[in-house]
């Protein structure tokens, strides 16, 4: 069963993410081992949602109801907490890391939260609407996966863990941009509609060709606010384990690049999905080395993150970095 659960989190990844397929194979056995659990609850939450596989097509019937499938997710993760068997690969990964790595379970609830506002059609006004929704889907993975690498809620780990939230902030921004138009097509729109306003770009017609050179404007808007965000994570990754913080580097390096080339495309960054190369990758991961590595040699500062969107719950700013276990 065991074996059975790392094939299936592994072909998962493999499919759902190449960009965080490569930065994840640089954990160490345990550490790749539970991110990949991870991310194959996460990934089939928001396949059973949209109704899709793998992130790709839609699959489910004409009967399909969000609302009742998410209601479903909801209690399945309530029993995979409360340690009921669980027969479906992706939960019974879940519950193997969640118990395992004693993630709290109001992340995995919150992360729920973030489908729920995908089915309940919410708007987004302001670039604050739009980063509480990047909490709820990629945010809180962020602290999931810290909790993975032993980062626990009080104490210093709270700077910790603020810096892998900041990290799925800007992962999902990221996004955001990347995935406009695609987005647009099947009626969602995750950019502040103030900024469309200002753009003078209505909500109906974002995915029209003729608005393509203002949308790319906008979109080269929410690449530069995701930049304090990886700025911010990268400052935490002296506090996590030598491999884990290669592979968290390489990540960042890798959605960031994303980022950057959606910019450079300008108006065409919607002609084809935006993403790196073999070749790419292979530099990223390099100096994803480096940074780990260069870390190590830097005191550990305290900085402050002024400015930035605060995740729910976290109100004191004062605490300085703090270590997590060694590596395995």
């Amino acid at each position: 069963m065991s074996e059975a659960l790392m094939a299936h989190a592994t072909q998962t990844i493999e499919v759902g993410s190449k960009s965080f397929a490569a930065a994840a194979k640089l954990f160490p056995p345990a550490t790749r081992r539970s991110v990949l659990m991870l991310y194959a609850w996460c990934r089939h939450c928001d396949d059973v949602v949209d109704g899709q596989e793998l992130g790709f097509g839609i699959t489910a019937p004409v009967a399909h109801d969000p609302r009742a499938e998410l209601d479903r997710l909801v209690d399945q993760t309530r029993r995979a907490y409360a340690g009921e068997p669980m027969h479906d690969p992706a939960f019974a990964a879940f519950q193997e890391v969640a118990l395992g790595s004693q993630i709290a379970p109001r992340y995995a609830f919150d992360h729920l939260a973030g489908f729920a506002m995908d089915v309940g059609q919410a708007r987004y006004e302001t670039i604050d609407d739009t980063l509480r929704y990047c909490y709820h889907v990629a945010g809180v993975v962020g602290l999931m996966m810290a909790s993975i690498m032993g980062a626990r809620e009080g104490g210093f780990n709270e700077r910790v863990l603020d810096r892998a939230c900041d990290l799925g902030l800007a992962f999902q921004l990221t996004n955001i941009a990347r995935d406009i138009v695609d987005d647009a097509a099947i009626g969602r729109c995750y950019l502040p509609a103030q900024w469309l306003r200002e753009a003078g770009i209505p909500p109906a017609e974002i995915g029209l060709p003729q608005h393509r050179a203002v949308l790319a404007r906008v979109a080269a808007r929410l690449v530069d606010h995701a930049e304090p965000y990886y700025d911010s994570a990268m400052t935490g990754i002296a506090a996590l384990p030598l491999r884990s913080a290669w592979a968290i580097a390489t990540a960042r390096n890798v959605y960031r690049q994303i980022g950057v080339e959606v910019k450079r495309r300008g108006a065409r960054a919607w002609d084809e999905r935006v993403g790196t190369s073999k070749a790419a990758k292979l530099r990223l991961l390099a100096l994803g080395g480096a940074q780990a590595l260069s870390s190590r040699l830097r005191a550990r500062s305290p900085a402050r993150r002024d400015g930035l969107w605060l995740r729910p719950g976290r109100a004191d700013e004062a605490m300085p970095v703090g270590g997590l276990a060694a590596d395995a």
